[in-house]
Formats: structure tokens, C-alpha cells, sequence
């Protein structure tokens, strides 16, 4: 089902609240002058500024500055189609949703990222959206250096009415997740979802305990993990990119969730990531309740950054 009415309405909401660095009318950019290479080279700081990155930007303007040599950008709405235009082709090897493969029984799903990422708060979220789609749900509590981890993901659980599998503060983390998987297969559980400690992506020390984990994970199903889901925090801006990297080289990351898409950095990094990486953005958060969170969708996000603020003149985004 497309949300585009839906998370995205709300994210439209969100950005256009104040000055965002495209939230804001598009109109202030080319007010009462002819669109030219001066307005390119201001939106191209603007772009700079909301952490899409150098490379995403420069691919974002080569078209747009074509358009301006050959004077085909004559107006607001012939900019924001073309700048539109320019962003979902950057985008449009991410929109990939996650699948369930029923073969796979359970179909792990291992949840990693840095602390303040937004893990546990996904996890709770992904589950409840997983068990609304029909599917059993079991939560394994791998994060066992947080105290308040487990208590944590155990209120989801309840919050959800699906078991969790925990141990005791200190435990190793991979013996929970191997204990999980045991339960999941004699519970023909459909899904298991595996927390694990937050870390940041150079303490090298704790990334090799996460290589561990996915190896006792395997031990018990060669295939798995099925899915190593990247949760980001968008806010964090280009530090993001590099956690993104730095994950992906270690474990093979296969999606990415991005979360807080309301904060400062207003979504920018979406597009470094898609650019330098071409992973597949399963999830954006926007918020702390479970309405705020849903698949990604590339046209509803475009149109979401580009539509002028409620009361203020210009276009909305074409598609």
C-alpha cells in the first residue's frame, strides 16, 4: 500500500514548517529575475547545505545547468519539474520495500546502528507493521550492554503482543540471538527481529562482535541474516554516510532505514547515500508514534521537499 497521503503528508507538514533548506517557497530562489547560472549556483549552496552531499549535488545540477544553456527553464514550475525530475533519478534504485521471503522460516532480520539511532523505537514499529501484514513476530534482546535496552524492547513487545527472547545484562549477545533462532524455528515463528548493541561505526572492537553474531546466526541457517537493516539517524547529516559506509563493508548491509527525517538535516543525506551506495531505503521515521513510519516511497519524498509552504505563492511539485 503507497503512503504517499499518509507518513509522507506528515513529512510534507513537518519540512514546511520553517526554513528548511528547501521547505522553504522556491520562489524566494529566483524572485524577480530570470532563472540563470547565479540561480543555480545558489541552489546548488542550498543543496550543499542540506547534506546531499558534493557528488549528489553535481549530479542534481548537471541537467538543470544543460536546461539553462539551452533556455528551457523559464519559470518557477519548469524548475521545480526539472530539479524534480533530477532527484528521483538519483533515487529510483532505492525505492526497493522490503519482502518476507516464506521460504525462509524465520526470516532474520538483524537490526544494527549507532546508539540514538532510532533502533529499539524501529524494531517496535517494524513489528507492528509485520504482525498487522498477518505475520508472527518474535523480538530477540541482542543489545545486552544498555540497561535499559532489554527493558526497552521488551515494552514493545508487550506493546505488540509478540514474544521476545532475552537474557540477563552482560550476556553475549550472539547466544542470544542463537537461543532466538532456536525458539522461532520450534515456534514456526514468521519473522525474527534481532537487536543489537549500538556502536559507532570506527570502534572496530564492536564491529567484529557484530561479524560474530551474523557467523553464529549462520551457523544455524546458512542464508541468514536474510535482511541486515541499517537504522540511520537523517539529523546526523554526512556523518550518517559514513556509518552507512563503514556498516556495509563490515556486514553487507541489504536496507536502510532512516529515521527522524523531521530534524535539522531535512532529508539531504538521502540522497548522498543513494548516490555513493545504491542500498535500498526500506523505512523513514518521522516521528516517535507508530503512524509516523513507513515504506519508502521516491515520489512522495521528492514531492514532499520541493511543495512550497501552505499560504505562500508558487508551484507545487509536479510529477
Amino acid at each position: 500500500m503507497r503512503n504517499g497521503g499518509g507518513v509522507f503528508a506528515r513529512l510534507r507538514k513537518r519540512l514546511n514548517a520553517g526554513m528548511g533548506w528547501l521547505g522553504q517557497d522556491l520562489s524566494e530562489l529566483v524572485a524577480g529575475r530570470e532563472i540563470d547560472a547565479a540561480s543555480l549556483d545558489e541552489l546548488e549552496t542550498r543543496l550543499l547545505t542540506g547534506d546531499v552531499g558534493v557528488e549528489a549535488t553535481e549530479a542534481i545540477l548537471e541537467e538543470l545547468r544543460r536546461k539553462v544553456a539551452r533556455h528551457e527553464l523559464s519559470d518557477l514550475d519548469s524548475l521545480i519539474a526539472a530539479l524534480g525530475a533530477s532527484m528521483r533519478e538519483i533515487l529510483q534504485t532505492t525505492e526497493r520495500p522490503l519482502v518476507i521471503d516464506r521460504l525462509h522460516k524465520p526470516f532474520v532480520i538483524l537490526v544494527v546502528g549507532v546508539n540514538g539511532s532510532g533502533k529499539t523505537t524501529t524494531i517496535g514499529k517494524l513489528a507492528h507493521r509485520l504482525k498487522k501484514d498477518g505475520k508472527s513476530v518474535m523480538l530477540a534482546a541482542g543489545d545486552t550492554f544498555r540497561a535499559a535496552a532489554v527493558e526497552q524492547l521488551t515494552t514493545w513487545a508487550e506493546r505488540n503482543d509478540v514474544p521476545i527472547i532475552a537474557q540477563q545484562s552482560g550476556a553475549d549477545p550472539a547466544a542470544v540471538i542463537f537461543d532466538a533462532m532456536q525458539a522461532a524455528r520450534a515456534r514456526g515463528v514468521d519473522v525474527l527481529i534481532a537487536d543489537t548493541a549500538g556502536r559507532l561505526h570506527n570502534q572496530l572492537h564492536l564491529m567484529e562482535e557484530l561479524k560474530k553474531v551474523k557467523r553464529v546466526i549462520q551457523r544455524q541457517d546458512g542464508t541468514a541474516p536474510h535482511e541486515v537493516l541499517l537504522v540511520l539517524d537523517a539529523g546526523t547529516g554526512q556523518n550518517a554516510l559514513a556509518q552507512a559506509t563503514q556498516f556495509h563493508e563490515a556486514l553487507g548491509v541489504t536496507g536502510l532505514v532512516l529515521t527522524k527525517l523531521d530534524g535539522t538535516a531535512k532529508g539531504g543525506i538521502v540522497f548522498a547515500i543513494a548516490k555513493r551506495l545504491r542500498l535500498p531505503i526500506r523505512f523513514i521515521g518521522i516521528g516517535e508514534q507508530i503512524e509516523d513510519f513507513g515504506p519508502f516511497e521516491t515520489d512522495a519524498f521528492v514531492d514532499a521537499l520541493l511543495t512550497p509552504r501552505a499560504g505562500k505563492p508558487g508551484a507545487t511539485a509536479p510529477r
